[in-house]
């Protein structure tokens, strides 16, 4: 396990203390993982957070990567595909019905009454991260976007596209889904080939990176420097640097 990943908070604790510090950045997951608790319990929380931040969560959710963590909760690690359609079944009831049940192949929920509705209408827009051809489908057949990790362009949009076929297929609109694309940069003093790039490249890099992004297509890029070494300081120098280099263009 890396090391940077050793004081990692609760994320809904943290947004919930981000919230009542701010009025107008949307708040958000990348990603959290949506198996690790009853679904009723996340939607309970997840409505809490939209309601606290005045409407402003994005929930992204993913099936995470590492088998230990699924043992540390005692969930199983097969079937995670299946436990995560479910999961959503339950979010969806939950937002939209008054009186809401559920019985399924791994949760049973009685029927009550649902009086706490999140801010946004049906639901804070969930988003997955998700790369094999069945989890991009899933995106396009019933989710509001994808969130990717940084990669070369041209394969990101050729995963996109199969996103935007699916819905299509579904008779889904297409153009209401969004992707926010995550980069976790490491940054080196000298330019890289664009073997290396978005692995690692100078902030320079970067900067351009994100530029074609957005000419590709790309709705939202957000830079994590949380995985880095520097200081907190540092952290806020490199934000603004690259902030300033993206306008600049």
């Amino acid at each position: 396990m890396p090391r940077v990943y050793e004081n990692h908070m609760d994320p809904l604790v943290a947004l919930t203390f981000a919230a009542s510090h701010t009025s107008r950045v949307r708040l958000g997951t990348s990603t959290l993982n949506g198996l690790w608790q009853p679904p009723i319990m996340l939607a309970r929380s997840l409505t809490t957070l939209d309601i606290l931040s005045q409407g402003r969560l994005t929930v992204g959710l993913g099936l995470g990567w590492m088998p230990d963590e699924y043992t540390a909760v005692s969930v199983p690690w097969k079937g995670r595909g299946a436990r995560l359609d479910e999961t959503l079944d339950v979010l969806e009831g939950y937002w939209a019905e008054d009186v809401f049940a559920h019985e399924g192949p791994l949760f049973t929920i009685p029927e009550t009454v649902v009086g706490l509705k999140p801010r946004q209408r049906p639901g804070p827009p969930v988003l997955l991260a998700a790369f094999t051809p069945r989890g991009l489908r899933r995106i396009g057949r019933r989710l509001d976007g994808w969130l990717p990790g940084a990669m070369p362009l041209a394969h990101l949009m050729g995963m996109w596209d199969t996103v935007l076929k699916e819905a299509a297929e579904t008779e889904r609109d297409p153009a209401g889904l969004h992707i926010a694309l995550r980069v976790n940069p490491e940054l080196t003093d000298s330019r890289t080939g664009p073997e290396q790039m978005p692995r690692a490249g100078t902030l320079d890099q970067y900067v351009d990176y994100a530029r074609a992004a957005a000419e590709a297509g790309v709705h939202e890029l957000f830079v994590d420097f949380g995985q880095a070494q520097p200081t907190l300081a540092e952290r806020v120098d490199l934000a603004g640097r690259f902030l300033e280099g993206v306008r600049a263009g």
